[in-house]
């Protein structure tokens, strides 16, 4: 008769609490439909137990959901970055419409101002094109530009916008190197 060692409870219990801990794990998108349904009690619970405080009272319930569902997808993907807090914060204590404006076309600005040096790639009818930024424009085939739609213009032979041709208003930008 051998005796075979069995493993113990304690390990066996430890091996199981990963899997039964996710395959309980509501979806973001099951969690978001569980807050829909939510009447205003609950959601006032709801948010105590995310935000360990008690909510505001003036709140109505369109305002806790949408709250409550912000931050739910911003834990799982990610809050705002800190410079667009900080324009946010801006325009609330900024209060005019023409300081608003004013504020948000200085944020573009920042966004996409490159440094001298950079390197910009677009590949375009299966052929890659790098163009550099210089001081005042940009360099391509010897040449300088005063304008990135220029220098796609002189690429394609069609007016183009610039930024967009080389991917600096798209979501995922085109390879850009300092």
């Amino acid at each position: 008769m051998s005796l075979q060692k069995q493993p113990a409870r304690r390990d066996t219990v430890r091996r199981l609490r990963p899997i039964a801990r996710s395959a309980t794990k509501i979806s973001l998108n099951d969690e978001i439909a569980h807050l829909r349904d939510l009447d205003v009690k609950g959601l006032r619970a709801r948010w105590k137990s995310m935000f360990r405080r008690e909510p505001p009272l003036h709140l109505p319930r369109h305002l806790l959901f949408a709250i409550l569902a912000y931050r739910l997808q911003a834990d799982e993907f990610g809050d705002l970055a800190p410079d667009t807090i900080r324009l946010l914060k801006q325009l609330v204590s900024n209060g005019t419409t023409i300081g608003a404006m004013q504020l948000t076309a200085a944020f573009d600005r920042r966004r996409t101002e490159l440094m001298p040096g950079t390197i910009l790639t677009r590949e375009w009818n299966g052929q890659t094109y790098r163009v550099m930024v210089v001081d005042g424009g940009f360099a391509w085939n010897g040449k300088n530009y005063d304008s990135l739609s220029k220098v796609a213009f002189a690429i394609t032979g069609t007016k183009w916008n610039g930024p967009r041709f080389f991917g600096l208003r798209d979501e995922t930008p085109v390879e850009a190197t300092a």
